[in-house]
């Protein structure tokens, strides 16, 4: 279909060099294919054309200063993409690799993810190349402050209310709510992820993880299965590996791997939970340590990872959970999965697995839960919080959890129906792109040209 070529032709010209952003547009497009040839109404309204740009790009400079004085930049985003929903809804990604090309992928991806959810939120993403990690607290708060500087200006409680992802948690989400209420003078629900204390939710830190388990746990059930007893592979050693993990454990099941940026931890008789949570919510130290508390354990240094892919997927298992990062997951490490057992994956992280990999687990038929429709746990638990500050309630977290299941179940149950729909009933893929699209594409129609 020319249509789809032209329009991927058009972004590469338009938005040049921004990689992550084309592969995420190519995957979507190319799953719409079976929904153009049969509506024409999305030609005749110029969605695609619409949908891949951005309402608005803000993008900024962040001067802040260090502890010995110095002055120090980063760049600042936030890519607010389609409001057709709701107000922009999406996280703050604070590391080195933060360029446009990753923010836009994430932002394309949140429209889908976000109208999954059945919730009223648009989509959206932002964040800066600042890197939190060897940074004392107090030179995270100058540059949380330095960036809240700029960005309070185009949010608001019904206006586009980010959230936290990699490099934003608890500590830097308070940051930069102290600033926005410094600066506008206003005591509301303009950011999620708070501490309970003022305005947090329950559930909301372990919703990420345990959303992908949860969909899981629904892939699982519509083939005769459960996660009982079966061992499990996470990557990832942050806010969703960890809460995936401990989801897994209660849930009866294994998980055995998680990872960091220097490696891969193997502990055959299952990760010890506590000890992971002191070292990375307490300590902020490095996985490496969990040897000094678990002797036989192992640590797989980069080094030692295969050429093409890495010794966290290398490990024999029945399902895996994707928690750390886009494109972390390639065709050799694909291969090494399905060779070595696993039936299901689930995944907790945007895009981790390259467009050829997932090919390789469609192709094998596994359970296979794309991150839009898998990790959207964590956005909707995010508009619950958004619900609760409108309200000036607290709800209980046996409340929280019990809404995130059932959201988890029709997420699965609308990507599972659409995927049937149009003759390909394995490929939860083409569900979640049709299914989150559709929704969109109707709204956008029904709202004029804007």
């Amino acid at each position: 279909m020319t249509y789809i070529h032209d329009t991927l032709e058009g972004l590469r010209h338009s938005s040049p060099a921004q990689s992550e952003f084309y592969q995420a547009a190519e995957e979507v497009l190319e799953c719409l294919r079976p929904l153009l040839e049969s509506d024409p109404q999305y030609h005749d309204h110029s969605i695609i054309e619409r949908i891949v740009e951005p309402e608005r790009q803000i993008m900024f400079r962040v001067c802040w200063t260090d502890d010995a004085g110095r002055v120090r930049v980063n760049k600042g985003y936030r890519i607010q993409f389609n409001s057709a929903l709701g107000p922009y809804k999406g996280g703050l990604r604070f590391h080195a690799s933060v360029n446009a090309s990753i923010i836009k992928f994430l932002g394309f991806e949140q429209i889908f993810k976000n109208a999954l959810t059945g919730l009223p939120i648009g989509g959206g993403k932002g964040g800066s190349n600042f890197d939190p990690k060897g940074k004392s607290d107090a030179e995270i708060m100058r540059f949380c402050q330095a960036y809240m500087s700029e960005l309070y200006r185009h949010i608001g409680p019904t206006t586009d209310v980010p959230a936290g992802d990699i490099g934003v948690g608890a500590r830097e989400i308070g940051y930069l709510y102290g600033q926005y209420k410094r600066l506008t003078g206003r005591y509301e629900g303009v950011l999620t992820g708070k501490r309970l204390n003022w305005g947090g939710s329950l559930g909301r830190k372990e919703a990420t993880g345990y959303g992908a388990v949860y969909f899981a746990q629904n892939m699982l059930a519509d083939r005769g299965e459960d996660l009982r007893g079966k061992t499990c592979l996470v990557s990832g050693a942050g806010n969703v590996a960890i809460y995936t993990i401990e989801k897994l454990y209660q849930l009866g099941a294994l998980p055995v791997t998680c990872s960091d940026s220097r490696g891969t931890l193997h502990d055959p008789q299952g990760i010890d939970l506590e000890t992971l949570k002191r070292l990375k919510e307490v300590e902020r130290g490095p996985l490496t340590h969990y040897l000094t508390y678990r002797p036989d354990a192992r640590y797989l240094s980069r080094e030692d990872d295969p050429g093409e892919g890495h010794a966290v997927w290398r490990i024999p298992a029945d399902v895996a959970f994707p928690c750390a990062t886009q494109n972390e997951l390639t065709v050799a490490d694909a291969e090494a999965l399905i060779s070595n057992g696993v039936t299901c994956l689930s995944e907790g992280a945007n895009m981790p697995t390259t467009a050829k990999a997932v090919d390789c687990f469609l192709d094998a038929r596994i359970a296979y839960g794309p991150g839009k429709a898998a990790n959207a746990g964590g956005v909707a638990t995010s508009q619950l919080e958004m619900a609760q500050n409108s309200s000036m309630q607290q709800w209980t977290l046996e409340k929280v959890d019990n809404k995130l299941q059932a959201i988890m179940a029709d997420i699965y149950r609308s990507c599972a129906d659409t995927a049937a729909e149009f003759g390909a009933p394995h490929n939860l893929v083409l569900g979640a792109n049709i299914a989150g699209f559709r929704k969109v594409a109707d709204a956008m129609i029904e709202q004029g040209v804007c």
